[in-house]
């Protein structure tokens, strides 16, 4: 939509809001451009200004309109008046600093200028849904998937639809978290032609400051790699040897897969190469039989070597497979296995790349990190880049419908932002008490709610993300762990003999496990894990010191516990890392290195619970 800009200024801002009118340089595609018209605003309290500018840009074409005034995140009121004058027209309006209330005008600005400029499709949208589900008769509230991995009300959709962008990979990593019960590790949606990588660290999805029109933005969103490789990716051969596989896929050439043949149609095959589209390599290896022209795919090699478990959405028939491989084989001089190791080898060998990147970045525990694998085509590449990496791998159950799952299972998150120099306990308790009253105006149960606070020192960022299950959400609690499982896949997780773990402490909620590692010449380190009732780990750390007390006494003894752990360096002051098991919660207070918030965070996590309710506190001293 043509997005009209309402730059608000006087004095030396106005050469700041008037530079926003190049924002109408950013391009949609290479040759075509954000259509976009900018109007002047000096004083947002002159009613007759306002509106002449809200004329001028509606007379030019303006579908949506954005308001946005230096330093409008502490000084609102400016773009507020214009926005409520502009929303007389009876065209969405965004002020700016609703969509973030990070400084940085002009990259606030680009923010809110995208978010306006799908808000007419997307309020259209919100109206078709919301009517279709009103005349089909369901009650239940209607929650959409954000970019975050967590769901928003339908209402909060229509402020920031923005917030739906990559929801598509994000609902796959939520059906990882909250299906699979992934605590760490990589997750991978393999469909026909490309795989999305993504991070699960900690319990928690992993996400960054978008990109947006090439230009960075203050959306939070998946950190996801997309790789051009998939179940249907061609196999490629030059000079005898397999080259690559892909990013040309069999549905982009519109081939069937070899492996999903009739035997009879692949009678007399002989392998041939081809440009699948016009201007591609002509290299893409296919077979010529008596049925038509087949492509031999990472699906075709998986199945041959019997990766591809009997239920699964991508299987076929192993001796099908075996003989569409089987030219590939005679041309390459080898076995029909080494064949399909070597296809599988040069698509796996793209996307282990940006696992190892990923790994590496995120400075995954390669040792408790696992590969999970959704998608149709998961059977495709998890199993053989497991096999070729440290981590363990494994398809998630029902893989070929995770993303729908994870969006069913997702719970309602908002995440809230404030640039506050030397933030006080107050200021930050205010940013995790906006963020909790959030997500419950959007349907999540109150008692349910988790708030993760965190204080940056060096870009004053207090930052708190709240997440939290609506009150028509239910678990699948079939299957309870006993004492001796959940001991065993404490042992699994921490790499040792169950005989060497320990129950260190406990709610009822969640059993923490721990052991010893002795290593020459260095301290003893104590790995910790955390397991709730369902036999899922939900928190590891590698060194952690756990301490059991009641709600009555935990201020006292935190406050001694952080003292003895804090650390001090040329960083400054550093609290540990601190997490709190109560309830069926674990409180995550880590993101504050102050000991006093950090403090004063704990004592708002206790408030209004009993006084002799456990409470466990497991510590990480920060190196």
């Amino acid at each position: 939509a043509t997005v009209g800009l309402l730059g608000i200024g006087t004095g030396g801002g106005t050469y700041f809001t008037r530079r926003l009118a190049t924002l109408a340089k950013l391009e949609l595609t290479p040759g075509k451009r954000l259509p976009l018209h900018y109007a002047h605003v000096p004083d947002p309290e002159d009613a007759p200004a306002v509106r002449a500018a809200v004329e001028q840009l509606t007379a030019a074409g303006a579908q949506a309109l954005v308001a946005s005034e230096p330093f409008g995140v502490d000084r609102p009121e400016g773009e507020e008046a214009v926005a409520d004058a502009a929303r007389t027209t009876g065209l969405p309006t965004t002020a700016a600093h609703e969509i973030t209330s990070l400084y940085g005008l002009r990259k606030r600005t680009r923010t809110a200028v995208v978010n306006a400029a799908i808000l007419p499709r997307m309020l259209a949208t919100a109206d078709l849904v919301d009517a279709s589900i009103t005349k089909a008769g369901v009650t239940a509230p209607l929650m959409v998937m954000r970019c975050d991995g967590g769901v928003m009300s339908l209402d909060e959709m229509r402020r920031r639809p923005l917030l739906t962008v990559l929801s598509g990979p994000a609902a796959g990593v939520a059906g990882a978290l909250m299906q699979e019960r992934v605590s760490e590790g990589v997750f991978l949606e393999t469909g026909g032609t490309s795989t999305d990588i993504s991070v699960v660290k900690r319990g928690k999805v992993a996400v960054r400051h978008a990109v947006l029109l090439g230009q960075t933005s203050y959306l939070n969103a998946l950190d996801v790699r997309t790789v051009g490789v998939g179940g249907g990716s061609m196999v490629r051969v030059s000079g005898g040897r397999v080259t690559g596989t892909g990013p040309r896929s069999a549905h982009i050439a519109g081939l069937p897969y070899a492996c999903y043949a009739d035997p009879a149609d692949l009678r007399d095959a002989k392998l041939t190469t081809i440009s699948p589209l016009p201007g591609d390599p002509a290299d893409y290896a296919v077979l010529d039989a008596a049925g038509g022209r087949f492509a031999l795919t990472m699906t075709c090699a998986a199945n041959a070597l019997g990766r591809v478990p009997e239920g699964d959405f991508a299987h076929a028939d192993p001796d099908t497979a075996r003989a569409a491989l089987a030219p590939l084989a005679a041309a390459l001089g080898t076995d029909v296995d080494t064949a399909a190791a070597r296809l599988l080898d040069a698509g796996t060998d793209q996307v282990k790349s940006v696992v190892d990147d990923l790994v590496r970045e995120y400075r995954l525990d390669t040792d408790t990190a696992v590969l999970v694998g959704g998608g149709g085509g998961a059977a495709s590449v998890t199993p053989h880049l497991a096999a070729r990496s440290d981590m363990t791998g494994r398809i998630a159950q029902h893989n070929e419908v995770i993303s729908p799952i994870g969006v069913a299972l997702a719970l309602v998150r908002e995440q809230v932002e404030r640039i506050v120099p030397g933030a006080t306990q107050e200021q930050i308790l205010a940013v995790r008490a906006e963020a909790e009253r959030a997500v419950v105006e959007q349907g999540a149960a109150a008692d349910g709610v988790e708030v993760e606070v965190t204080v940056d020192p060096q870009t004053n960022v207090v930052r708190a993300i709240a997440t939290g299950a609506t009150e028509l959400r239910t678990q699948d609690r079939a299957h309870r762990a006993d004492d001796a499982e959940r001991l065993r896949l404490a042992a699994t997780s921490l790499k040792t003999d169950p005989s060497k773990v320990h129950v260190l402490a406990g709610t009822p909620a969640h059993t923490v496990y721990g052991t010893e590692v002795h290593r020459r010449f260095r301290p003893v380190r104590h790995p910790v894990r955390v397991v709730d009732a369902d036999g899922v780990v939900r928190h590891h750390a590698p060194d952690a010191r756990v301490e059991a007390t009641t709600v009555a006494a935990a201020p006292e003894v935190l406050a001694k516990l952080v003292t003895e752990n804090t650390s001090y360096g040329d960083g400054g002051v550093r609290a540990p890392a601190v997490r709190l098991l109560l309830g069926s919660r674990i409180a995550d207070l880590s993101g504050v290195l102050d000991p006093q918030p950090l403090l004063a965070l704990a004592r708002s996590e206790l408030r209004s619970r009993a006084a002799d309710e456990p409470v466990v506190a497991v510590l990480e001293v920060r190196e």
